[in-house]
């Protein structure tokens, strides 16, 4: 019997530490006992290599993962690893998939791992290459890209899924990735995951509530993104039968496009200054970029945003704007707008907004939108006043009475 007479010696490293036999139990056949740890030999790995062809699936599979783990966790001669590396590799032809999963489940975390032993598993059929795809870290960016490009949808979630994923290997999930891969993507903690990758899994799968909702949540999605998914979601409710029956689709349409512009401008007091531009621009080339946008922002009180606008559109540094908003003249700050397109008819009740703003910035007013939007409609005649821009300073003004009053209601419910 191979191994006999060497049962009482104690194989220790090269420090005197004594190596662990992380593999009690044995695997027994007709021709003999291999011992499965720290203890390998050339001998026993020609004794296996015969040995597999008449054992059952259940004998091979516990062999197989015993010897990966003895490969992966001691330390061996060059002689004894150099044989042990060719039998795992033989292994991987193995009939029974049983074996080639316990193999995976030895190597899956290991950085010792025969590297062509692990891309063989990581292509192999899903239930074992999954383990490999999942956790190995010997596969590379360009291996994974690949699987991504070429797997299942299984394939591409777990890939996702793993518990470091680069920013190169986020983008290649982020365009060619399955809905579920993308919520996995989205999800993961540990994946790096670049403005533009965001971007595209909001144009490929933003009307999709598996990616909208991760993405919404997600505190990385930049501004512009963030309105793209509202935007989507404003047309899935207005597709919705159950809306078109209620409304009909031009009333429908009508309520979607006043409830997405109003939500961007709620979304602008979340969005950082450095991120205004991207916005600024996408709104742009969209359409949405409204003198009417324009008006509702300053009416909110959104000057930096404003501001930002301006820069965009008038081709001004963004110091001399700044210095214009904050202490300009009148007639400077038309030259600016009218540098920026905004109609002459606007310039009164921007410039009116614009100095109730400066005084509450300087504390020497207390006004919210209510008061500014009811300046701005007195600055147009007051409550008669007519045509499209009193219309929409009105809506403002309603708007802001119909909020005001709602939360005061609450707070008196709440007292």
């Amino acid at each position: 019997m191979i191994g006999v007479g060497c049962a009482s010696i104690k194989p220790v490293k090269k420090y005197g530490e004594p190596f662990v036999n992380h593999f009690r139990h044995t695997v027994s056949s007709g021709a003999g006992t291999f011992r499965q740890g720290a203890q390998l030999v050339g001998m026993v790995v020609s004794h296996f290599l015969k040995w597999i062809d008449t054992a059952r699936v259940s004998e091979r599979a516990a062999a197989a993962s015993a010897l990966a783990r003895a490969y992966i966790n001691s330390e061996l001669p060059f002689e004894d690893r150099c044989a042990a590396e060719a039998a795992l590799t033989l292994l991987l032809d193995d009939a029974s998939c049983k074996v080639r999963l316990a193999l995976a489940e030895a190597l899956s975390m290991s950085h010792h791992a025969p590297p062509q032993v692990i891309s063989a598993l990581a292509a192999d059929q899903p239930e074992v290459a999954a383990l490999v795809l999942a956790r190995s870290p010997l596969l590379t960016d360009a291996d994974l890209v690949e699987r991504v490009a070429c797997g299942q949808k299984a394939t591409q979630k777990l890939i996702a899924s793993r518990p470091v994923v680069s920013m190169p290997l986020a983008a290649a999930i982020a365009e060619i990735g399955e809905p579920e891969a993308c919520a996995a993507l989205v999800a993961n903690s540990g994946a790096e995951i670049a403005s533009v990758s965001f971007r595209r899994m909001a144009e490929r799968h933003g009307h999709l509530p598996l990616v909208r909702e991760p993405l919404i949540a997600d505190h990385r999605l930049p501004a512009d993104c963030r309105h793209m998914l509202l935007v989507k979601l404003g047309e899935t409710l207005k597709g919705s039968p159950l809306v078109l029956a209620m409304m009909g689709a031009a009333r429908a349409d009508r309520v979607m496009r006043d409830a997405c512009v109003k939500a961007s401008v709620t979304l602008i007091e979340g969005t950082r200054m450095e991120e205004h531009a991207a916005l600024i621009e996408h709104l742009r080339l969209r359409g949405d970029l409204t003198a009417s946008f324009i008006i509702r922002t300053i009416a909110h009180g959104k000057v930096d945003f404003f501001g930002s606008t301006l820069v965009a559109l008038a081709q001004q540094s963004e110091q001399r704007v700044t210095a214009l908003l904050a202490g300009g003249h009148d007639v400077a700050l038309q030259a600016l707008f009218r540098s920026a397109g905004l109609a002459p008819a606007t310039h009164g009740i921007i410039l009116r907004a614009l100095k109730v703003w400066r005084e509450v910035a300087n504390g020497r007013r207390v006004a919210g939108v209510q008061e500014v939007s009811w300046l701005m409609l007195k600055e147009l005649g007051g409550q008669s006043a007519e045509g499209d821009l009193a219309t929409l300073v009105k809506s403002i003004h309603l708007d802001a009475l119909r909020e005001n009053a709602r939360g005061h209601a609450l707070a008196i419910a709440a007292a």
